[in-house]
């Protein structure tokens, strides 16, 4: 199959193990060489989009269906043994290397422009961490994978960094601002998703974990008014033809740390559905 490469951002949410979804799609994408100039992931949706730069069809899939028992990988006894549910010093290290390898050469010299957004402890802001610009920008997917509490920050330049996704979940704005004309969305949440509130129990340790980071704290207790603003400005841009989305047509029942590796399978299929349903109306926005 030729490979097509069009002027345009492919912005792509995270979620945890909900991009299985976004894997799906972007699997389709592959078969079919639909290539982007640029490339921007929060949280999982910076670890599913390298794949996507080295053009490793099925990769993300094996990693997080066919290892998802995998203890060195996900569990509670990487949190206590190392302080963080997902692994990421064995996903990016061994696994990556030996056991479901990623093409390292291809993604570090691969024209793509890659960005990982993630969170400043510190100041709460969010920071786009471009792969040309970025010391490395292998940190910087850990940082913008890092779920709060579940995961070490991420030091980079003297700074801390965790979840893209604390402080902007689909920054279609930033790709706004960037002057891009096309602007595709692959989501996880189904139209209509809101984040109605954060329960008080996970409010409250919030404010005991981050007692020290008030900016951060406050970034994430907004997260559902933000999100809510989010979802509603998407959907009038989508309707005005400005940017094109992906997701899923209902409810996601998979969660963070899913394991159930039948869930994992539909999921992924659903987005391979996905792909394929939408992607005549996804070529008529890019070429016009």
């Amino acid at each position: 199959m030729d490979q097509k490469t069009y002027p345009a951002m492919l912005l792509l949410e995270g979620g945890s193990l909900r991009t299985l979804f976004t894997a799906g799609v972007l699997d389709v994408f592959m078969e079919h060489g639909v290539d982007f100039t640029d490339v921007m992931g929060v949280s999982a949706g910076a670890l599913t989009g390298v794949s996507f730069v080295t053009k490793q069809i099925g990769r993300t899939r094996e990693i997080n269906v066919d290892h998802i028992l995998d203890k060195n990988y996900l569990g509670v006894r990487n949190l206590v043994l190392h302080h963080q549910i997902f692994n990421f010093d064995y996903m990016l290290g061994e696994m990556s290397t030996n056991i479901v390898p990623l093409d390292y050469e291809a993604f570090l010299t691969a024209p793509t422009h890659f960005t990982a957004v993630a969170t400043e402890l510190e100041t709460g802001e969010t920071r786009y961490l471009e792969k040309s610009g970025c010391a490395d920008i292998f940190s910087a997917i850990r940082a913008s994978s890092s779920m709060p509490m579940v995961s070490k920050t991420v030091p980079m330049g003297g700074k801390r960094y965790l979840d893209g996704g604390c402080s902007n979940a689909i920054p279609y704005q930033k790709a706004i601002d960037d002057g891009f004309e096309k602007i595709v969305l692959v989501l996880t949440r189904q139209q209509g998703y809101r984040k109605l509130y954060t329960a008080p129990a996970m409010a409250k340790a919030y404010a005991q974990y981050f007692r020290h980071f008030p900016a951060f704290l406050q970034k994430l207790l907004e997260i559902p008014t933000r999100y809510d603003r989010e979802q509603r400005e998407i959907d009038v841009l989508e309707k005005a033809g400005r940017v094109f989305v992906i997701r899923p047509a209902g409810p996601v029942d998979v969660s963070h740390t899913e394991t159930d590796q039948a869930k994992l399978t539909a999921l992924y299929n659903e987005g391979r559905a996905a792909g394929e349903a939408r992607l005549g109306a996804l070529l008529e926005y890019l070429e016009h």
